[in-house]
């Protein structure tokens, strides 16, 4: 046996392969040290939170060592750069919401492309939004709404959390559905813009029910419809759009895992059924329904489906809005 083939064997017996340039680690032995998981917002948050009872629970089902980190900045790239630019390896994941699909439409310079630079693991969970309106509006119905609105568009508008969030494209759509152009006022996260709304000075919102439905169940602001082609299990007692006349209005939210691109089918398959069987358990739990959360389970292939549809939807609804990238 020569050097050469001497070492290629001893590489073997310890499971690893050589490749071009590098010692690759056999998947056989994946994960042999913590996987990351990058949440590119704020801790505390929906997708923070979400992220981090996934996390808990697959190492509690696997025993396999997860931890969460927040990087923040940039509307959400800097820590989606962190992942794109990581080896394919399986050891460092994104977990976000669907604002991160829709980046590239609504922000004009974003250093990379959500779509084709990640590659699709797991659809992980998702939830109806709720459209609110101000208290000092005396309108009580979705038709007394929209009447309003066209009669004197100049008094109407809507709070959203962030460019390219369920709520804004929503409102987007809201616009568009009624035959109105009313003014989507952006502000930097869910709590400023509802405030807004409780104080009456901004009219209405449409944004996860979770966030709002507090401020419901205070009195603080009135609901007039959940999106989402059923009633939520949160708040039972408010209609859909559908009901209220609008069934076309059925945004939601939605979170989901992605890793750096060209990963190994082999380790998305893995990676995919433990996220799979840990909404599944967290669902059976109650664990989700407290956070307003359905519970996903794609392949793979049909959350990269998934992917490609919500995005077309979201391009053409922005294009017939006249909409610019900021």
């Amino acid at each position: 046996m020569n050097r050469r083939d001497a070492i290629i064997s001893l590489l073997a017996s310890t499971g690893a392969v050589l490749a071009p340039g590098r010692i690759v680690h056999a998947q056989a032995s994946f994960p042999n040290h913590p996987i990351r998981i990058v949440v590119p917002v704020s801790p505390g948050g929906g997708v923070d939170t979400f992220a981090r009872l996934i996390a808990a629970k697959i190492k509690t089902q696997r025993d396999v060592q997860f931890f969460v980190e927040n990087r923040t900045g940039g509307n959400s790239t800097i820590g989606g750069l962190d992942v794109q630019r990581a080896a394919p390896d399986g050891y460092t994941m994104l977990f976000h919401a669907s604002t991160h699909n829709v980046a590239r439409l609504v922000m004009r310079n974003v250093p990379y492309d959500p779509a084709a630079d990640f590659t699709p693991i797991a659809l992980a969970g998702h939830a109806p939004l709720v459209h609110i309106v101000s208290n000092d509006r005396r309108e009580k119905t979705l038709a007394e709404l929209v009447a309003a609105a066209k009669t004197n568009p100049d008094k109407w508008s809507f709070a959203t959390a962030q460019l390219g969030a369920p709520g804004h494209l929503a409102a987007v759509a809201f616009n568009q559905y009624n035959g109105l152009n009313l003014p989507i006022i952006v502000y930097r996260g869910t709590a400023p813009a509802a405030n807004d709304v409780v104080g009456g000075h901004v009219p209405m919102m449409i944004e996860a029910i979770l966030a709002l439905l507090p401020m419901v169940r205070a009195g603080s602001v009135r609901a007039i419809a959940v999106t989402g082609t059923k009633r939520s299990p949160l708040a039972p007692e408010i209609p859909t759009m559908a009901e209220v006349g609008l069934p076309a209005l059925n945004f939601g939210a939605w979170w989901a895992m992605w890793g750096p691109p060209d990963m190994p089918d082999d380790l998305v398959q893995t990676i995919n059924g433990w996220v799979n069987e840990s909404v599944k358990e967290l669902a059976a739990e109650g664990r989700l329904a407290a956070l307003g959360i359905e519970p996903s389970s794609e392949t793979p292939a049909a959350f990269a489906r998934f992917i490609a549809e919500d995005l077309d939807r979201s391009a053409k609804l922005l294009k017939a809005a006249n909409f610019h990238p900021e």
